[in-house]
């Protein structure tokens, strides 16, 4: 397989191995990653995936990875504390503040960097019941998979009306004000973690 050499060329790549490239973008979305799920939406824009098929494997692999990873925290969360102790402080404080807020915790999390992947085990550490988080992850990943596909799909619509124009600057605002927006909320969240005690 060539390498490719420009944007053209990665995404005629996508084009070509299309069932492949789905089977990434779900190991990426099931840790949240922002960057290849906002790839992803632009290279349905460009066509070379399926948008519809996309945002649900998107939805499914945020959904499951979540899942698995709150399973792992009811189940061995202790144990994986005391294996890792420079977690045990995060891990401790993510617990606190889920059991105060669960609903925001479970909602929000997936935009933060730093937190994505392991508030899910910080959730099965907490006192949420599965009965009270599963309905919440359902909806909370799919709002996440919408949001950020299409954000992506957006930014490809709004970038080629831009080299197609010259005039057009609102997919990069786009863009740049939804990393400012995750920035912002993991900058939140570090300061509410430095306001939470020790004990």
């Amino acid at each position: 397989m060539p390498i490719p050499t420009d944007l053209a060329s990665f995404l005629e790549i996508i084009r070509q191995h299309g069932n492949a490239v789905y089977s990434i973008v779900f190991a990426y979305a099931a840790s949240h990653s922002l960057l290849i799920t906002l790839f992803a939406g632009f290279a349905a824009h460009a066509g070379a995936l399926a948008l519809g098929p996309l945002i649900a494997i998107c939805w499914i692999g945020s959904f499951l990875g979540d899942t698995v990873r709150f399973w792992v925290g009811r189940r061995y969360g202790g144990a994986l504390l005391r294996r890792f102790p420079k977690l045990e402080r995060v891990a401790r404080v993510v617990t606190r503040l889920t059991d105060n807020h669960y609903l925001w915790m479970i909602m929000a999390h997936r935009y933060p960097h730093g937190i994505r992947g392991a508030a899910g085990f910080a959730y099965g550490m907490s006192n949420v019941s599965w009965a009270a988080f599963l309905p919440i992850n359902l909806v909370a990943s799919g709002i996440w998979a919408a949001v950020v596909v299409s954000i992506g799909y957006a930014f490809g619509q709004f970038s080629e009306k831009a080299l197609n124009e010259a005039s057009s600057t609102l997919g990069v605002v786009m863009l740049v004000g939804f990393l400012a927006l995750s920035w912002y909320l993991s900058r939140r969240l570090e300061q509410l973690v430095e306001q939470e005690p020790n004990g």
